[in-house]
């Protein structure tokens, strides 16, 4: 099932330079653009995914909206229990998975 692009929940994933080490601020946009290519097919009927350097702290590292609107992370979780979805789950899975994916990179 895929759904139009403004029905679809927009996952902001935003990364912290340090978690690439030392020199992190000189990998984390190519990072990102390289993590971008790994999730976008990850549940793309319903999903896209925004995944951006964290330069703003004040931010949370992760954000959720629909056509440009921000949602709560409550109304995050009952739009994505409609795809058998639960929130804490996806998210620990998306944090697990990152030093994964900093490996990768990293050709470790």
């Amino acid at each position: 099932m895929s759904l139009p692009e403004e029905k679809k929940i927009t996952v902001i994933f935003r990364i912290e330079a340090g978690c690439l080490g030392p020199q992190g601020i000189s990998h984390v946009a190519k990072f990102c653009a390289k993590a971008h290519q790994s999730f976008s097919n990850l549940n793309s009927g319903f999903m896209n995914w925004k995944i951006i350097p964290r330069h703003d702290k004040s931010l949370p590292e992760l954000d959720y909206s629909i056509a440009g609107r921000p949602l709560t992370r409550e109304h995050a979780s009952k739009y994505l229990q409609h795809f058998d979805l639960e929130i804490d789950k996806f998210e620990m899975e998306l944090f697990d998975k990152l030093p994964e994916m900093i490996d990768q990179y990293f050709g470790r």
